[in-house]
């Protein structure tokens, strides 16, 4: 192995970058794009508001245990998509370059 990518190996495994909340590189990535791009759109404003009609009458607890693991699956979906779509176009890039 290269001298200087082992000791750049070696340097990264003793003192790993700060990820923030972020599991992965990719999921940084992901975190600051999210944070630079507004991403409630009309559709989305849309199907919230369809939600919130549909829960009407239910008291807050209820729209809570209703809302938050909704939302937790679209942004787990959301970052899953992020980060699939960056690997594929990872890997479009090795492809065109060969």
């Amino acid at each position: 192995m290269n001298p200087f990518l082992k000791n750049l190996l070696s340097t990264l495994a003793k003192s790993p970058p700060n990820l923030g909340d972020a599991d992965s590189v990719l999921g940084l990535l992901y975190e600051a794009y999210t944070d630079l791009n507004n991403l409630d759109n009309a559709q989305i404003k849309a199907d919230f508001h369809n939600l919130y009609q549909t829960m009407n009458g239910k008291d807050l607890r209820e729209m809570d245990q209703i809302l938050d693991p909704v939302c937790a699956l679209c942004r787990d979906h959301e970052r899953a998509g992020f980060v699939e779509g960056v690997k594929v176009g990872m890997c479009l890039i090795q492809e065109l370059g060969q």
